[in-house]
């Protein structure tokens, strides 16, 4: 529904910029010839129709919409499946507009000033005039022109950063505890396992696959919500969970305690699980539940995902593999853990994820 909105209000507002050119331009510049007493062919009126402004009314309501539902969908925890088809749309927004001015819009204005003759009006007046301001306000850009060349750039450069490079990302939930924690704030390498066109996903250059140990951001079969566990299970691997302990093609992950919190029932116990080569911190309960044993082959092209706090992830364990298509990227680097506003922003558990 934001996404519809949203393109409805881009749609809108270069709509009325290009009303704003093609009507406005002529009747600003003929303002000025006529106001300085030159006869011109250009007509100028005083102001816009009723239905005009009434439609500009009715953008900046529809645009104070979209940044409240923005805001509202920025703080659900893990909801910015949509972010990078926003960022798309508002950047082919934006380019439409600032590509049309630069090549369509900018020739009519020299043209319309040309057969207005403003600078020879200015020329030949006896008081004193700011001959280049005036002119100036004659090609000054309407509102959605200045803002499309000022955010353009800006738009382009976050584009091509989130969807190649780095993305942040919000821990929302406690299913990667002890690795990560709530509302730490991490790094994402979009690049690790290949580059991938933003919205659609598809990788267009492959650089390097998951290996087992690696804390990856993906989404799920059946959800538009990033998520983020550990890979355990590779291509064709045949995965076992025994009471906690995982076995990966016969071969037991071992399991070292670390240290116990025994303030509640059932406590927990925080281990160490060496993945071979990788090894990672773990949390699991100290009885056997549910989702402490199971079993499965990783179909080709998947991989089998758990969270570090075992029996409280909602993992591979109840919705299956990850296809590699729904591969986000490599989680690296925890840079602040805030959580609100509320409180300051701590960089105390900054650091290379392990």
């Amino acid at each position: 529904m934001f996404v519809v909105i949203l393109i409805s209000a881009l749609v809108l507002s270069v709509v009325l910029w290009l009303v704003q050119e093609h009507f406005g331009r002529p009747l600003r510049i003929a303002k000025i010839a006529q106001q300085q007493g030159y006869n011109t062919q250009l007509s100028a009126t005083d102001e816009m129709p009723v239905w005009f402004r009434l439609l500009s009314g009715m953008i900046v309501l529809i645009w104070l919409g979209v940044a409240i539902v923005l805001v509202g969908a920025m703080n659900k925890a893990g909801d910015v499946g949509d972010f990078s088809l926003i960022l798309v749309l508002l950047v082919t927004a934006a380019g439409i507009v600032v590509g049309a001015d630069r090549f369509v819009f900018m020739v009519r204005r020299v043209r319309l000033l040309g057969a207005a003759n403003v600078q020879r009006v200015l020329s030949q007046m006896k008081v004193p005039v700011d001959r280049q301001k005036t002119v100036d306000w004659a090609e000054k850009d309407f509102v959605v022109a200045e803002y499309a060349k000022s955010f353009f750039p800006v738009l382009v450069v976050v584009l091509v950063l989130r969807s190649f490079l780095f993305e942040p990302f919000k821990i929302p939930s406690a299913s990667m505890v002890p690795t990560l924690l709530v509302h730490d704030f991490i790094l994402v390498n979009k690049f690790a396992y290949g580059i991938r066109l933003p919205v659609i996903g598809t990788k267009v250059f492959s650089v390097g696959d998951p290996e087992r140990g690696d804390v990856m951001v993906f989404y799920p079969p059946n959800d538009k919500r990033y998520f983020i566990k550990r890979v355990i299970g590779l291509p064709g691997d045949h995965i076992q969970v025994k009471e906690n302990v995982v076995f990966i093609n016969g071969v037991r992950m071992q399991q070292e305690q670390l240290r116990i919190d025994d303030s509640s029932f059932p406590y927990m116990m925080v281990m160490q699980e060496n993945l071979q080569p990788k090894e990672h911190l773990m949390q699991r309960v100290s009885l056997v539940t549910p989702q402490s044993n199971y079993e499965t082959v990783v179909p080709d092209g998947s991989y089998f995902m758990m969270g570090d706090n075992r029996d409280n992830s909602s993992d591979s364990r109840f919705w299956g593999a990850v296809p590699e298509a729904n591969i986000v990227g490599k989680a690296e680097y925890i840079w602040m853990h805030w959580e609100g506003v509320t409180g300051l922003p701590s960089f105390s558990r900054s650091g290379v994820i392990q």
